[in-house]
């Protein structure tokens, strides 16, 4: 990310050709690189004969859908795998189903690198880069290098919509608080797959204690009725908006979904197996047992306390783009599934991180530069796959330390992220909080030129 904070050079005449051009023209040659990343990328899948097994389950359900069939009965591809969504994802999946099955898989993958391309924009737009180049051309850049991480990757494998999930969240969270539709992309995602309605909470929580605040020093009711609890209110009405329509079209699996499937953790696959990179996952593989009952119970508790607890702090303080990822890494932890390309939340937790770095000199940079290329490496080297791993052959409840080691790789990151955001805060207490415009504006924009509290 460094080469995207270039300064001019005070010597322009001495400047090489590519240099100059890269002043000139760094969108068109972000653009060309990201181009040929992507087509490897592609090559590279296509090389794999990836089945994008998801995405011929989604279609199944549109088919379901369209045909009067039961959600819940089905299973769908030759691993016989069942629908695990709300009923309002299969909706959305009808149109799928007017697709054959090569131009549908084309076309999502086409889709889902656009979308980290969209997740990439928005990510800097939310840590307040780049200063000095286009963003456009920044997120170009960005997204050849970070197509390779193993959730990026396994995303596109499988024709998952991780990255529609964190594009619609992301959005919320970028736009200006004052907008009325603010809490829509949360509310759309929570409707589509229920992890995403942790933001609501997030939001509602932080606004509770903004409103608290409002009411002690004086203000009124209608100034506690503050950005953070309309967006979280819009996110909750655009969420139970989900569950109205499909009720009204589905009612049958509606029923069902919610008053039964949804409670069916086991249903979505075995907890043990090393995909499910989440904290009953870990426990599982460490206390060797399918289910590590009130062990997890505890640790995912104590985790959203401490996790939401993080991410309020940080949004109260104005640091909106720690509070993204701080929740983020929270609801990845806590679930009881967090299949390994749910952690696309890689992508604003490396562009943060390398934005903190940039924003340094000297030790400081170095270390924070440090930091980051460790949490690439452990999103980027598919550590979790060099572990004995066979669906329903449970080699993973017969780990040494170091397969368990490896096999955690991403809860280590989640909670990593979450003891950054902590020290993050700790190193700006003494500054105070932002100030007041920033500190009220909520999930607003951070700029370049304030916003942001200085620099420890």
């Amino acid at each position: 990310m460094t080469a995207l904070e270039l300064h001019r050079p005070t010597d322009p005449g001495g400047a090489s050709r590519g240099t100059g051009l890269l002043r000139r023209r760094p969108t068109l040659l972000a653009a060309l690189a990201c181009l040929a990343s992507f087509t490897a990328f592609w090559t590279a899948q296509r090389l794999a004969h990836v089945t994008m097994i998801d995405l011929m389950v989604y279609r199944a359900e549109g088919l379901t859908v369209r045909g009067g069939g039961s959600l819940y009965d089905m299973v769908a591809t030759s691993a016989q795998l069942p629908n695990t969504y709300p009923p309002f994802a299969a909706l959305l999946f009808t149109p799928l189903t007017l697709l054959d099955v090569p131009a549908m898989r084309t076309l999502a993958t086409a889709g889902n690198l656009l979308l980290l391309v969209a997740v990439v924009h928005l990510s800097l737009r939310l840590a307040g880069r780049p200063r000095q180049l286009p963003r456009p051309a920044a997120a170009l850049a960005l997204s050849a290098v970070l197509v390779w991480c193993e959730p990026v990757w396994t995303t596109l494998r499988y024709g998952q919509i991780n990255l529609l999930l964190t594009a619609l969240v992301l959005w919320d969270l970028t736009r200006r608080e004052s907008h009325r539709l603010a809490g829509v992309g949360i509310g759309l995602a929570a409707g589509l797959k229920l992890t995403p309605a942790l933001f609501a909470v997030f939001l509602a929580l932080a606004g509770a204690v903004r409103a608290g605040r409002l009411l002690r020093s004086g203000a009124g009711v209608r100034a506690a009725w503050n950005p953070w609890l309309r967006q979280a209110a819009v996110a909750t009405a655009t969420f139970l908006a989900t569950v109205l329509l499909s009720a009204l079209v589905l009612p049958r699996d509606a029923h069902r979904f919610w008053t039964g499937i949804v409670f069916a953790a086991d249903r979505v696959g075995e907890v043990e197996i090393t995909a499910n990179q989440s904290l009953r996952g870990t426990l599982a593989r460490l206390l060797h047992t399918h289910d590590p009952g009130g062990a997890w119970a505890v640790a995912a508790g104590l985790t959203a306390v401490a996790g939401l607890a993080l991410a309020v702090a940080a949004l109260l303080r104005g640091e909106r783009a720690w509070a993204t990822v701080a929740c983020a890494a929270t609801a990845l932890l806590i679930s009881p599934i967090s299949w390994s390309h749910h952690w696309v939340w890689c992508v604003p937790m490396l562009v943060l991180l390398g934005s903190e770095a940039l924003g340094r000199t000297g030790t400081a940079a170095r270390r924070r530069w440090a930091v980051t290329a460790v949490l690439g490496l452990m999103f980027c080297s598919f550590a979790l796959w060099w572990v004995p791993h066979h669906w329903h052959h449970h080699q993973e409840l017969h780990q040494n330390g170091g397969q368990m080691l490896l096999s955690a790789v991403y809860p280590l990151a989640g909670l990593a992220v979450l003891a950054l955001t902590a020290l993050r805060l700790r190193r700006t207490a003494g500054h105070g909080p932002a100030p007041r415009a920033a500190a009220e504006a909520g999930p607003a924009v951070p700029t370049a030129k304030g916003g942001r509290p200085p620099a420890p």
